[in-house]
């Protein structure tokens, strides 16, 4: 493995360690003061169980839900009757201090306890460069591997009941898998939520087809392979914004030139792409506040907020080299 997709890898270790932390991480200045950001939902948020109309985060944070991954589903809009999950990612865009204010409104910082540790079933690229990210925090970290080499604390198979309770699962705080085969990864997570409901699970996937398997098995984040890659490639080569590359979700900045003489609703945009225009930038500046009836000269830029299959979808039907920013 190329060592710049290794240290993409380490996001499952800093997604454990971020979920001991309100502080935002991974946010994208889209123009105008507007950002936007991904949050997954962890065990113990106060709106799980919540539908998105009563969450009433525009009224007590000033931020805006666009979007949410559900069950493995992107929904732009969201639904506003879907209920928000454990597993739920909110995409929320706003200013800096509302985004902030977010963050602290849904997931209060928790507070990493002594007893608590972080175990990682799998030495293999994940698992050494997550360990790695661990103990650089100062954190305590328990290793799983089949095999006795060095760096392994528990040496046996994270799929059975005995080797996870003596890694000490029932009282860690995170568990990051990434085993060899996505079958073994889920079988992992399945243990794992029943010996700890509380636990954050993190999942290393290398079907993307298996995301969703995971997130129904209790996996609370999935890392898949293939998509990391693919926005590496989207970030550094095509010049589109990505949250980060384990982000669920792509940015595209393009000028509106295909748009000209059309509206928002006219250009069948989402129909078409699945893709949702979420600002735009014309002679006074960046807007938020997308009017489907606006007429557009074609001068403007747009930003588009959209899934892998989406942005890509849109590059295709409306042929409109990306904006760099």
């Amino acid at each position: 493995m190329i060592p710049r997709l290794r240290r993409k890898l380490n996001s499952c270790a800093e997604k454990a360690i971020s979920s001991f932390s309100s502080d935002l991480t991974d946010t994208i200045d889209i123009g105008g003061e507007i950002e936007v950001t991904e949050v997954p939902v962890q065990q113990g948020n106060r709106l799980i169980g919540t539908r998105i109309r009563d969450s009433k985060i525009r009224e007590e944070t000033g931020a805006n839900i666009i979007g949410a991954w559900i069950d493995g589903e992107l929904q732009l809009p969201p639904d506003p009757d879907a209920i928000i999950r454990s597993n739920t990612v909110l995409l929320v865009t706003g200013a800096r201090d509302a985004l902030e204010a977010f963050s602290d409104f849904t997931q209060p910082a928790r507070t990493l306890q002594k007893h608590e540790r972080i175990i990682v079933a799998g030495q293999g690229e994940v698992g050494q460069a997550s360990r790695e990210v661990i103990s650089e925090r100062g954190l305590d970290v328990v290793t799983i591997d089949i095999e006795d080499r060095d760096g392994v604390d528990v040496v046996g198979d994270s799929r059975t009941d005995e080797i996870l309770e003596e890694a000490g699962v029932e009282t860690a705080g995170a568990i990051i898998i990434g085993l060899p085969d996505d079958s073994g990864s889920l079988l992992t997570t399945v243990l794992a939520r029943s010996l700890n409901h509380d636990i954050e699970i993190l999942v290393r996937v290398t079907d993307t087809d298996a995301t969703r398997k995971a997130l129904s098995a209790g996996a609370d984040y999935v890392l898949s392979v293939p998509r990391v890659s693919a926005r590496m490639v989207a970030r550094e080569l095509r010049g589109e914004d990505v949250l980060a590359p384990a982000s669920q979700i792509r940015l595209l900045r393009v000028p509106a030139t295909p748009l000209a003489g059309s509206t928002l609703a006219k250009s069948g945009i989402y129909e078409k792409t699945g893709c949702r225009v979420i600002a735009i930038k014309d002679g006074s500046g960046f807007t938020s506040a997308v009017d489907p009836q606006r007429k557009f000269t074609g001068t403007e830029h747009i930003v588009l907020v959209g899934s892998d299959e989406a942005v890509q979808q849109f590059r295709k039907q409306f042929d409109v080299s990306p904006i760099k920013s």
